[in-house]
């Protein structure tokens, strides 16, 4: 206990905390008596949010938590179900842990040129449906600013068009809300942070998770960072200073198309 108590007060933790909390106010993520539903993946983005949500808060108002994981149901996921199982349990956490087939229906024969698109999408469905059964009206991811800037990427290059994650969303007419308490916080630290409270890390099951879209746009940006070590933070901030006056519209021909 003395040293987690210790890695709490160490420089880099007070660092996440900061601006984990500058962007839970700036964005109005969370308010007094909100019920959270966290989606616990087992990696160390998500693990690493759970620890930061479940700290004191100087600025952030009291709210409640649940944590839920869907197990996606690949062959070699088991052991570290009960990993992440035994880690929830032992820090007393409340949680929600669900076995599925959504990773192999969606890798199955008939689905295998997008697996990623449905898998995402039959998990989300889920945990809104927990949400839901579990009275959480705010659901949080564990996205951080470098998945923004990749996000913004994938969908220009793949996407045709100009858009990202935002920190927090309106869904179901308002009845629920997705924040990303991590918008601001970068990914190296957040792995930093990960090793030095040694959390059981659960290895991606998924076939298809070195060769994603995701993945070759990460090396990209590794890549271009080495001319430019500012090309993240530049393409961050600029998502914050758009000029649409400075942006194609839409030709009559592409709004005949609509």
């Amino acid at each position: 206990m003395a040293e987690n108590k210790e890695i709490r007060n160490s420089r880099l933790y007070l660092h996440l905390k900061k601006w984990l909390e500058i962007a839970i106010c700036d964005y109005n993520m969370i308010e007094k008596g909100d019920k959270l539903l966290v989606g616990v993946s087992g990696g160390a983005d998500s693990l690493v949010l759970l620890d930061l949500l479940d700290s004191s808060m100087i600025f952030v108002p009291a709210f409640s938590f649940i944590a839920v994981n869907i197990d996606m149901g690949f062959d070699n996921s088991y052991r570290g179900y009960k990993i992440l199982e035994k880690y929830l349990r032992k820090n007393n956490y409340r949680y929600v842990m669900e076995k599925t087939d959504i990773g192999p229906v969606s890798h199955s024969e008939y689905n295998k040129k997008n697996p990623c698109f449905l898998c995402s999408r039959l998990r989300r469905k889920r945990i809104f449906e927990i949400a839901a059964e579990e009275g959480c009206n705010k659901i949080a991811f564990a996205h951080h600013r470098d998945d923004i800037i990749e996000t913004l990427l994938i969908n220009m290059f793949y996407g045709r068009e100009i858009s990202t994650m935002v920190p927090k969303q309106r869904i179901f007419g308002g009845k629920m809300h997705i924040i990303r308490p991590m918008t601001l916080l970068r990914e190296e630290l957040i792995k930093k942070y990960c090793k030095e409270r040694q959390f059981p890390v659960i290895k991606n099951a998924c076939p298809t998770s070195r060769i994603s879209k995701r993945v070759y746009v990460k090396k990209l940006l590794d890549k271009l960072s080495r001319d430019n070590k500012d090309i993240r933070e530049n393409i961050f901030k600029a998502m914050s200073h758009v000029k649409p006056d400075y942006l194609l519209p839409l030709s009559n021909r592409d709004r005949n198309r609509h």
